[in-house]
């Protein structure tokens, strides 16, 4: 082993709340001094909407509250916080009227008035109040690498979630992707723990803002940490990370996101390393809390504290259960039914089998985030935020995300874009379902209620006859995802047509019940597009799917396919206008697209993983997406030949658009650290860029790299970086330069 240079990377991180007000602090003093334990306990308690509303009318967008249920949660219980939906979004005026009577119970018939935090799931935009914007989800998000894309998609879902009355939103997933079987995937922004940082920084300083906070609202970073990577890719099942692991790919993005001031965090519901994370003190406490220096609150998942014993049996009794999460580093229960862990954590203290220290702490975070998050001043929904609710521009941002995340995988003889006097057959399982293009949390938890979703949206199919006149497209019905539609048909209607358009993908889901055995793409939608194949006429796929599911015997006679993810509202006239050329595709896969269902290689692999390059199980690769233009890139330069360990380089490299239109394109920069002391990825993302450039036109662009990108976790379980050798490569360029 060579000799190495060891920096610990004790940083000065500045948070949100990290020099803490001192104000601020002296009012919490005020009230901890003041509370009995019960109100403490209370504090600590998070329930559903659900439990304090009367049975919803089905169908309604509409919520009531069941008042004498919601005084003895308030009052009885000092119950303070809140979340969920009951069941699907609401109206913006039902919200700000619960939120209001709510607030009167806590702020007018409580003795302290402490004000209720109420939290929901915006996953992407105000998801659960009716006529918001709707953006598409993390991943897509993630293809457009253009993180300014991000902080103003999170800044519009902040101010219709304020606008709702609503001051927490339990986003960003921070969860790097690394298993595409995993159902929550499309809550990711890839397998990049770099993009991810990056995108989730974005995300909380759009959603959060500046203190005041005013029109914006708390971010959620979850799930800490390790749920993305379950060892057989079923949600909420156990995640095998050893140390270096963890430290190197899966809690970056949330010492980042501490960084960049979020406030809460939500527990990984599952279990790391045969520990529970919820019973997790060296996740919860020695390194969120004390190593990172979160001075905010964690909040359980949802019933993951019950779990502790119903589940996980590490606790004897649920009493045990709520003293092991409390002692562990959780300082809110997400119950969510009943008033079982404030019961139970009154007893416990009163017995002190968990000291009144430790319930101080909690209480403390949880009121000084409410503090932070202006709810002592401001509890009540802002009037003025109304106007500001799902205005127009809101709207374009989607479709200008959406626009910029649509990849285009595959152009033979470029097909695309079609013009727009071509005859073409629509046909597939998501050709005509907004909710297969935007997935679960969307109107509801799974997001596949489609006749809850609004009339005036475009599916792909009424883009396509918007975009071109109807009289040029034929329509053949898909049978479902399961299930062929008439082949007969489209063997006729082929005839009459120039191109065949085949939408393919997954119809909504979320969580659990979007577990799969299989990333396969069903069956019967290969043999639909084999069908098409078969009439002679050029076959476009277009997918809609929150994860790269396997297509690979349908990839060779494609002639395009473009991947749309799950786009959002606007992802049907965004997809229409990438076919026939009103926009330019530029988005970037931000994972490797698999080959074969195990497949599951990574861009950022070890050389022993390129075994026999023959067989290198990816169809596409990260970062693969093509243009209608071309780019050339040239000069790559890095500043000097060598550089000290705390220092960095400057990278430049010149791009030039050589093809014939307007094009965005995303500048991925690679590292790699050619000799370390434990074996090295063979290159990692450590810089990106968007930019826009017309025919002919070139650019300069230039990269600051601080050589702390390049750091690892050594044998000893320590963040190093080692001297030595090193290389930067941009496209098909590549650079060295020495660390000393």
């Amino acid at each position: 082993m060579r000799q190495m240079l060891l920096i610990l990377f004790l940083s000065n991180i500045f948070v949100y709340g990290s020099s803490l007000d001192k104000q601020i602090e002296k009012k919490i003093d005020v009230l901890l001094n003041q509370m009995t334990i019960e109100e403490k306990a209370g504090q600590m308690t998070q329930i559903t909407l659900e439990a304090v509303s009367k049975p919803r009318v089905p169908g309604s967008f509409v919520n009531i509250l069941d008042l004498k249920k919601l005084e003895n949660a308030i009052v009885a219980h000092h119950v303070g916080s809140l979340l969920n939906t009951g069941g699907q979004a609401n109206t913006l005026q039902n919200w700000r009227d619960m939120i209001r009577r709510i607030q009167d119970m806590a702020t007018q018939k409580t003795r302290l008035s402490i004000p209720v935090l109420y939290g929901i799931d915006a996953i992407h935009g105000a998801n659960y109040t009716k006529g918001a914007t709707i953006f598409p989800q993390s991943i897509a998000m993630a293809a457009t690498f253009n993180t300014l894309l991000m902080k103003e998609a999170a800044r519009i879902t902040a101010l219709e979630v304020r606008a709702s009355g609503i001051p927490w939103n339990f986003n960003p997933v921070l969860g790097v992707g690394r298993n595409p079987l995993w159902s929550r995937f499309f809550e990711t922004f890839g397998e990049s723990p770099f993009v991810v940082s990056e995108f989730g920084k974005a995300y909380i300083e759009g959603l959060q803002g500046n203190a005041p906070m005013g029109d914006h609202v708390l971010a959620c970073m979850k799930h800490f940490v390790g749920y993305s990577f379950p060892l057989n890719g079923f949600d909420r099942t156990p995640a095998w990370i050893p140390e270096r692991m963890m430290r190197d790919i899966f809690l970056p993005p949330f010492k980042t996101a501490v960084m960049a001031g979020a406030r809460t965090v939500m527990v990984n519901s599952s279990e790391v390393n045969g520990i529970p994370t919820h019973s997790n003190h060296h996740l919860l406490t020695d390194i969120l809390k004390n190593e990172y220096g979160f001075t905010g609150f964690v909040v359980s998942d949802w019933e993951d504290i019950k779990r502790l014993y119903e589940r996980d049996g590490v606790a004897a009794s649920p009493e045990d259960a709520v003293r092991m999460a409390v002692m562990a580093g959780v300082d809110m229960s997400m119950v969510p039914y009943d008033f079982s862990f404030y019961d139970h954590l009154v007893k416990l203290v009163k017995e002190d089998k968990v000291p009144q220290s430790r319930i101080d702490d909690a209480v403390r975070r949880i009121l000084r985030v409410k503090f932070e998050a202006g709810l002592f001043d401001h509890s009540y929904p802002d009037k003025k935020l109304q106007n500001k609710f799902g205005l127009p521009a809101f709207v374009e941002s989607s479709y200008r995300a959406a626009g910029e995340a649509i990849t285009l995988l595959k152009n033979k003889e470029d097909i695309l874009p079609l013009k727009k006097n071509t005859k073409v057959l629509v046909t597939g399982p998501t050709s005509n379902l907004l909710s297969a293009m935007n997935g679960g949390w969307t109107i509801t938890w799974q997001g596949n209620e489609e006749k809850l979703y609004p009339k005036e949206k475009q599916t792909l199919l009424r883009a396509i006859q918007n975009t071109i006149g109807k009289e040029k497209v034929t329509y053949l019905p898909g049978a479902g995802f399961e299930s062929l539609p008439d082949l007969i048909s489209l063997q006729k209607k082929a005839e009459k047509v120039d191109v065949i358009i085949v939408a393919l993908g997954e119809n909504a889901y979320c969580e659990t019940p979007g577990n799969i055995k299989d990333l396969s793409i069903s069956s019967a939608q290969i043999r639909l597009a084999e069908a098409a194949y078969k009439t002679g006429k050029p076959v476009v796929l277009v997918l809609f799917e929150g994860r790269p599911r396997v297509i690979h015997p349908i990839v060779d006679k494609a002639s395009a396919i473009v991947m749309g993810y799950l786009p959002g509202m606007e992802g049907g006239r965004a997809m229409a206008d990438v076919l026939f050329g009103n926009i330019n595709p530029s988005g970037k896969l931000p994972f490797t697209y698999p080959e074969s269902p195990n497949g599951f290689v990574t861009y950022d692999h070890k050389p022993l993983e390129e075994f026999d390059l023959n067989n290198y199980e990816y169809e596409f690769p990260f970062g693969h997406g093509l243009s209608y233009t071309k780019f050339l890139y040239k000069n790559l330069r890095i500043d000097k030949k060598s550089c000290k360990i705390e220092g960095g380089v400057t990278v430049r490299v010149t791009v030039e658009n050589i093809g014939g239109r307007a094009g965005l394109e995303s500048v991925l920069v690679y590292g790699r650290d050619l000799v370390g002391s434990v074996s090295r990825p063979t290159r990692q993302l450590i810089a990106f860029d968007k930019i826009n450039l017309k025919p002919g036109e070139s650019r300069e662009l230039v990269f600051k790299i601080p050589i702390k990108r390049f750091a690892f976790t050594n044998r000893e379980n320590k963040k190093v970086i080692e001297p030595g050798a090193f290389k930067i490569y941009v496209s098909n360029l590549e650079q060295s330069f020495v660390v000393e």
